[in-house]
């Protein structure tokens, strides 16, 4: 089924969420609230005002790409409702930003969106020429230095059919890839699962990885970070506010120091000590993650051979170039996170690490959500990256997400991967449409 398909399937689902919560004042409903146009068509909004708004004091913006404004200013409003009309020259996404004041003063604000032939999307610039000699080469120098795995039992009296397990393994630099894992003690051969995480500095919780194992997977879950992943609060406080305070700027300047050069060869370190164990079942690894995790899941799918399966929710690291074309580019955004830098030097290193520039090497099956309201990492740069993709790809457009999930507008996407991709991936049903 094709990505168009879908969302016209989908339409009647998206017609009766809600955008607005119990105590919204204003509500804004689309001429399609699944939210896909083509070229030349024209989306209308309808803004609704409730009790507790000022109707005098809205304004609004649109932006094409979450970057360029196409038109902005105070909405001529009858009673109290508004509307608002624009039609598509070119493909691309649209975000609608309302800003109005409520009776006791406070600014509040909402967004909606709309998009236009995504697949139609092209990359804001290309792909460096020495991309795979650059990668493959970072790969070679890993398989260099030793795993020396080592894996510290943890006792969970209350899960006894689980094994459970710390994890550290050395990666470049004499940094160490730290982790947890976790399988059913049963099971003699088991498909393998790739956990990986959304930005920040916090512990790993040991129910991520034993949720799964009881589903029947050998399952690893690794932190982004060279750090301990069960320490107090405190502890990832001060690594936050100190050495990791804004973490992706760390050597953005130079290709071979970056912060995400370790971060990267780790997931491939991850999955390749998946794929070795002997009790991998030598058919499905599957990788997974949200947000920097869908980053990295995509990138782990682009570097290493044996993933079978990628699934990424609102993925970060698409198009660091975007700016350069007009649109906004996804977290960490290169292309601005430049103080007290060079900003050549950076945007040039940004184009080894964007996850655009992997999804050529990928030739596994491919789940991505994107939310059309997301600021942090924005619908036009992932389409453009996935849409390179040669295998098969599903991609769900969840047209009243933000970059976090609210009023379940993200559990269409968990639908579809945990309830359908995981469960048919472990079991060996998955069929490519």
């Amino acid at each position: 089924m094709t990505f168009r398909n879908l969302s016209r399937a989908l339409a009647p689902l998206f017609i009766l969420f809600n955008l607005s919560l119990l105590d919204a004042q204003i509500t804004i409903s689309s001429s399609r609230p699944e939210g896909v146009f083509e070229v030349g068509d024209t989306v209308r909004w309808d803004i609704a005002f409730e009790k507790g708004a000022s109707v005098d004091s809205l304004t609004y913006s649109l932006k094409k790409g979450g970057l360029t404004i196409v038109s902005e200013g105070p909405l001529p409003k009858k009673g109290n409702k508004a509307k608002l009309e624009h039609t598509f020259e070119s493909p691309g996404a649209l975000l609608l930003e309302l800003q109005w004041k409520s009776d006791n003063g406070e600014t509040q604000k909402m967004v909606d969106g709309a998009i236009a032939n995504p697949e139609d999307i092209v990359l804001s610039s290309e792909r460096p020429d020495d991309f795979d000699i650059f990668w493959n080469g970072q790969i070679e120098r890993l398989k260099t230095i030793p795993k020396a795995t080592q894996l510290q039992t943890i006792q969970l009296p209350e899960s006894p059919d689980i094994e459970y397990y710390h994890t550290q393994m050395k990666n470049i630099d004499r940094s160490h890839i730290r982790g947890q894992l976790a399988k059913p003690a049963k099971g003699e051969k088991l498909p393998a699962l790739l956990i990986v995480q959304w930005a920040g500095v916090y512990p790993l919780q040991p129910e991520w990885v034993i949720d799964k194992a009881k589903q029947g997977w050998l399952v690893l879950n690794i932190n982004p970070h060279d750090l301990p992943i069960d320490r107090e609060l405190n502890f990832y406080t001060s690594q936050k506010e100190g050495l990791l305070k804004n973490y992706p700027s760390i050597n953005n300047e130079d290709r071979e120091q970056s912060y995400f050069l370790r971060m990267y060869l780790s997931c491939y370190r991850a999955a390749q000590y998946l794929a070795e164990r002997p009790d991998w079942d030598g058919e499905t690894l599957v990788v997974m993650g949200a947000s920097q995790g869908g980053l990295q899941s995509l990138v782990t799918a682009g570097l290493h051979p044996k993933i079978t399966a990628a699934l990424a929710l609102v993925p970060a690291g698409f198009d660091t170039m975007g700016p350069t074309v007009g649109r906004k580019d996804g977290w960490p955004h290169w292309y601005t996170n430049t103080e007290n830098k060079n900003p050549e030097k950076v945007h040039l290193t940004s184009k080894y690490f964007d996850v655009a520039n992997f999804v050529p090497r990928i030739e596994c099956p491919v789940l991505v959500g994107v939310g059309l309201l997301d600021q942090t990492c924005p619908p036009e740069g992932i389409y453009a990256g996935i849409n390179q993709l040669k295998t098969h790809k599903e991609i769900l457009l969840l047209p009243k997400s933000e970059h976090q999930s609210k009023g379940g507008s993200q559990d269409a996407y968990h639908a579809r991967a945990d309830d359908v991709w995981l469960p048919k991936l472990r079991t060996g049903t998955f069929i490519q449409e």
